[in-house]
C-alpha cells in the first residue's frame, strides 16, 4: 500500500481522511468496470501531469482549445482520447461541449469508459487537492493489481439532462440500492451512476473531505469550523475553479 502519510504537515490529519484515502488508491490500483488498474493507475498519472502539458497550456489562454493542434505532453501509452479527456477536464474544464464529447465517443471510447475516466480524475484531484492545500506530500501512485475489468453496465441508466446515460433519482435497485439512500441524491452525484463504483467512491470521499450524505441537511455539521462557514469556503474553491455548479 502507498504511503498515507501526511509530512511533512505538523498537526494532526483525522484519521477518518488518510482512510478514505487508502481505500481510494485501493480502487484506483484495481481493475474497474472498463478500465484495468494498470490503465487506471496511468489515468492517474495523466492527472498529475495534466498541469504541466504544453498543448494544454496553449489552449487554455487560445480563443477555442480547439485551435491547439497535436498530441498532449503524455507520460503514459493511453489512446489519445483517454488522454484528451484527463487533460482537458483537468485544465480546461469550462469548455468541454457535447460535441467534444460525442468526437471522443467516435475516437473509440465508449460513454462508460468516459464516465470511469471523470471518476479517476475526481478521485486524484480530491486527494492530490487537499495534500497541496496543508502542504502535505502527494501519495506515491498505487502499484496496479491484475486483473480485467468488469464490463458491469447498469440496466436501468439511461439518457435523460446529461450527456451520458444516469441511473433515475428513484431507479438505485438491486445491485446499486446503495447508491443513494432514500432516493436523494443530486446531478452532480448521477452523472457518474453509469459506472456506479465511480459514485461509491465519490461519496467515500466527500464523506471524509466534506460530509456524510446524512448530514449535509443537518447545519450542525459536527466538524471544526460550522455548517455557514464550510459553504462560505466550498463556495470560494468553486468560483476559483470554475465549477459549473
Amino acid at each position: 500500500m502507498s504511503d498515507m502519510s501526511f509530512s511533512p504537515v505538523l498537526f494532526e490529519v483525522r484519521e477518518e481522511i488518510a482512510e478514505a484515502h487508502r481505500k481510494a488508491w485501493e480502487r484506483l490500483a484495481s481493475p474497474g468496470s472498463w478500465w484495468t488498474g494498470a490503465e487506471r493507475v496511468a489515468l492517474a498519472a495523466e492527472v498529475r501531469r495534466a498541469p504541466f502539458c504544453g498543448r494544454c497550456k496553449e489552449g487554455k489562454v487560445a480563443l477555442s482549445s480547439a485551435a491547439v493542434e497535436g498530441p498532449h505532453d503524455s507520460v503514459t501509452e493511453l489512446p489519445e482520447a483517454a488522454v484528451d479527456v484527463v487533460h482537458r477536464v483537468v485544465t480546461d474544464p469550462g469548455r468541454l461541449s457535447q460535441s467534444w464529447y460525442q468526437q471522443k465517443l467516435g475516437q473509440g471510447l465508449s460513454d462508460a469508459h468516459y464516465v470511469e475516466i471523470l471518476g479517476v480524475v475526481v478521485t486524484v484531484l480530491s486527494i492530490d487537492s487537499l495534500c497541496r492545500g496543508i502542504g502535505a506530500s502527494l501519495h506515491p501512485l498505487p502499484k496496479p493489481v491484475a486483473g480485467a475489468p468488469s464490463h458491469y453496465r447498469p440496466g436501468q441508466a439511461r439518457l435523460e439532462e446529461a450527456w451520458v446515460p444516469m441511473i433515475p433519482t428513484r431507479g438505485a435497485v438491486g445491485r446499486e440500492k446503495d447508491l443513494w439512500p432514500g432516493n436523494l441524491t443530486g446531478n452532480v452525484i448521477r452523472a457518474m451512476s453509469l459506472v456506479p463504483d465511480a459514485v461509491r467512491q465519490l461519496m467515500e470521499l466527500s464523506s471524509a473531505h466534506y460530509l456524510p450524505p446524512e448530514r449535509i441537511v443537518n447545519l450542525r455539521a459536527g466538524r471544526a469550523i460550522d455548517r455557514a462557514q464550510i459553504e462560505f469556503v466550498a463556495s470560494r474553491v468553486s468560483a476559483q475553479n470554475e465549477c459549473f455548479y
